[in-house]
């Protein structure tokens, strides 16, 4: 979240100071009715183009930029650990084993060794939906990574659905700053009684309609797609590190050649290595 606002002060202040700097007046760019065509227009086709579901969706991205944004190398070290901990278990006390574990997390001393994990809903649910399923042992490992695939498929489409809709705003906005600027110059035209000074600022001011159209589409909503976006991959990456663990361990992996699979997982910035992840099992209880 820190570096959204820190782009778009940056984007703010290069934008504006410069044309300041330059020799401009700030003053011209404020035109109110410019800005509420550009920003109704747009509001407007947001509406008109999502249902409720993809505006609740929407409305709730930051919540999720906030949770995402958090899937560093130490929250990977963590979810590893953890696994590694609940296989072991399951291989050492059998299935039934880890039944109390994952029914009731929060009494769990395996998942309080790690409560940045604990308190994450997405990992959560995932890790103890389908460790209940292997401990069923009713599940053939090719269904339950066609189950497991599928999720993260349904997951990853309505995690992009802010994506797309912000997407849409941002290509609109410049043909709004267009319509917001045409009208503008129709104003313009249509007081031809007028003296050139005060044609020519007519006109100046219409232009500002493409100018906020251009900015606000390149610099803030696309922007914030983007980010959204990034966030998506890195949840599913997260899930997709579970997926290859779990499925490791059901087709009879050891856990920590189990784990050394979902470790392979995980893009080469982020990814420990074998003696950290070791390193970060033995050492006991991870603090948040």
């Amino acid at each position: 979240m820190v570096l959204i606002f820190l782009g778009f002060i940056i984007v703010t202040l290069s934008v504006f100071g410069g044309f300041s700097l330059s020799g401009g007046h700030l003053g011209p760019l404020y035109q109110p009715m410019e800005i509420l065509i550009i920003v109704g227009a747009a509001l407007g086709s947001f509406i008109a183009g999502n249902n409720g579901k993809a505006i609740k969706a929407t409305l709730r991205t930051l919540s999720r930029l906030r949770r995402t944004a958090k899937y560093d190398k130490d929250t990977y070290m963590d979810l590893m650990a953890l696994q590694y901990k609940l296989l072991s278990k399951m291989r050492r006390e059998g299935a039934i084993g880890i039944e109390k574990d994952i029914e009731s997390p929060e009494e769990s001393t395996l998942f309080s060794e790690h409560p940045r994990i604990l308190r994450d809903p997405l990992i959560m649910g995932f890790v103890t939906d389908y460790l209940r399923l292997m401990v069923s042992g009713s599940m053939d490992p090719l269904e339950l990574d066609e189950l497991m695939t599928h999720e993260i498929e349904v997951f990853e489409h309505e995690a992009r659905i802010p994506v797309d809709a912000l997407l849409k705003v941002g290509d609109g906005l410049p043909a709004f700053g267009i319509v917001a600027a045409v009208l503008g110059v129709m104003k313009a035209l249509a007081s031809a009684e007028s003296g050139v000074a005060e044609i020519g600022a007519m006109v100046a001011h219409a232009l500002v309609g493409t100018f906020l159209g251009i900015l606000l589409a390149y610099g803030f909503v696309n922007p914030m797609a983007s980010r959204i976006e990034r966030q998506v991959r890195e949840a599913v990456k997260i899930l997709q590190c579970i997926r290859v663990t779990l499925l490791a361990s059901l087709n009879g992996y050891a856990p920590q050649l189990a784990v050394e699979f979902g470790r392979k997982t995980l893009d080469t910035a982020e990814r420990p290595t074998f003696g950290e992840l070791e390193g970060h099992v033995r050492s006991g209880v991870s603090r948040a």
